[in-house]
């Protein structure tokens, strides 16, 4: 009863920039706070009920894009390959586990970014670090990293072009089943990873013709033209994210108009805090973080907080543990949270324990370490008798040379040539559709050894 938009200002906050023009910002806020949501509560309710069947093993997520979107890397071209790879990926997944696969993005949002450290030292010189293009500019000066509350304004207004773009692409017959030999990339068509596809591609059409044949298609069938495609962010700066938070009036609740999705991190999960409080009150589905630091209990108060009424779909816990630390980790949060009967969907981020910084400077992630962190997950749910429900990956459609390995044989030599993230490495689409069948290979496996127990 005592939650309201703004009463996470009376907790402590961390991972926030310090605006020194009070007015200015609380100008902006204003703005914003005028404008048209993003999203829809319905929507976010769809999400919601898709995400249910994911926590009761009857779907799989795959959430995925970008570290950090930029204002200058703003191009229909970016938008629609990262799009495409993950229709190449979900129709992998799905044909490998014969589950729907629920997709959502990290798009039309993901500009703000917690920092190790809040000062960066560069030849000597000290400036506060990037936290993200709708906070400052990654540029080293002193102006660019000076937070600037007008970011807000370009950063909404991005992430509405791209949003039409992708609802577009989504509902317009790009997506259509019809289309599946076209999404295949230049790039990708030309590895293993794109043969592979293919193959997948002529069974489909070969079912899709069949399907004709008896008067199942796209105009007597119009889901078939289309897919259910969502965003998400991590919900930072919570000044952009009170600003766009909407009373809708069909349910009388508060839903955060910025995403359909929104996530806590590894760093602002304090269950006392200020990200915490904001989020326990919007209906959104949430998810959360949880990196080697949390404990089961912890676990168990965060739960309490964000989910009481135990509502299945509303909360994903997102695993970030690193390659070597999940058997250390896991199973204790996944007995913890069976024992008390909490209904969650269990998700794998197996980007953000495996960083490392190359020889040659450039931070980096391995793709075998990715998918070992993937391996792993899935091996501690088939042990525990729990659903792997998904996996978050940072990817992006450019053929980036971002991350070590995978079949392009990616060297730390390779890196300088095409590394063009504004903060973490990304998978390009090539590896991104590797790891899609790798993935797939060892759910068919899991699902293959559950009917067998049942």
């Amino acid at each position: 009863m005592s939650w309201s938009p703004d009463s996470w200002r009376k907790k402590p906050v961390k991972q926030v920039p310090t605006y020194n023009d009070e007015k200015a910002l609380k100008e902006v806020e204003e703005r914003l706070a005028g404008f048209p949501p993003l999203v829809f509560a319905g929507e976010a309710r769809n999400l919601k009920s898709q995400l249910a069947n994911v926590c009761n093993g009857d779907a799989f997520l795959l959430q995925g894009g970008d570290c950090a979107e930029s204002f200058v890397e703003h191009q229909a071209d970016y938008i629609r390959d990262t799009f495409r790879v993950m229709l190449q990926m979900a129709v992998v997944l799905t044909f490998g586990t014969k589950l729907p696969v629920v997709k959502v993005g990290r798009m039309a949002g993901q500009f703000a970014k917690p920092r190790s450290e809040d000062i960066e030292v560069q030849d000597g010189v000290e400036l506060p670090s990037y936290r993200g293009d709708i906070i400052n500019g990654i540029e080293f000066t002193a102006e660019a990293r000076f937070p600037d509350p007008t970011r807000q304004i370009s950063a909404y207004r991005q992430s509405a072009s791209t949003l039409n773009l992708l609802r577009a692409f989504a509902k317009g017959g790009y997506a259509d089943l019809n289309e599946v030999h076209r999404w295949n990339l230049g790039f990708v068509a030309e590895s293993p990873q794109g043969e592979r596809y293919q193959e997948i591609a002529d069974q489909i059409d070969a079912a899709m013709s069949f399907m004709n044949a008896c008067g199942i298609n796209s105009l007597t069938a119009p889901q078939m033209s289309m897919v259910d495609f969502y965003t998400s962010h991590e919900a930072l700066l919570l000044v952009y994210e009170q600003a766009l938070t909407r009373l809708d009036s069909t349910s009388g609740d508060f839903y955060d108009t910025s995403a359909h999705m929104l996530w806590i991190g590894d760093r602002t999960r304090q269950p006392d805090g200020a990200h915490v409080e904001f989020l326990s009150g919007i209906k959104n589905p949430i998810g959360l973080k949880c990196g080697p630091s949390l404990n089961p209990e912890e676990l168990i108060v965060l739960l309490d907080k964000l989910n009481p009424e135990n509502e299945a779909g509303r909360i994903t816990l997102i695993s970030r543990f690193g390659h070597d630390k999940v058997e250390d980790h896991l199973p204790a949060l996944i007995r913890k949270v069976k024992a008390e009967g909490r209904k969650v969907v269990w998700s794998c981020d197996p980007m953000h324990g495996n960083t490392i910084k190359a020889s040659n400077g450039y931070k980096t992630r391995p793709v075998d370490r990715i998918l070992t962190e993937v391996e792993q997950f899935i091996g501690v749910h088939q042990a525990e008798g729990t659903h792997p429900g998904g996996v978050h990956f940072e990817m992006t459609g450019q053929n980036v040379t971002e991350c070590l390995g995978g079949a392009q044989a990616i060297t730390e030599a390779d890196l300088s040539s095409r590394y063009h993230t504004h903060c973490d490495p990304r998978l390009n689409g090539s590896q991104a559709l590797e790891l899609a069948f790798l993935i797939s290979e060892k759910l068919k496996r899991h699902h293959e050894e559950n009917t067998k127990v049942a």
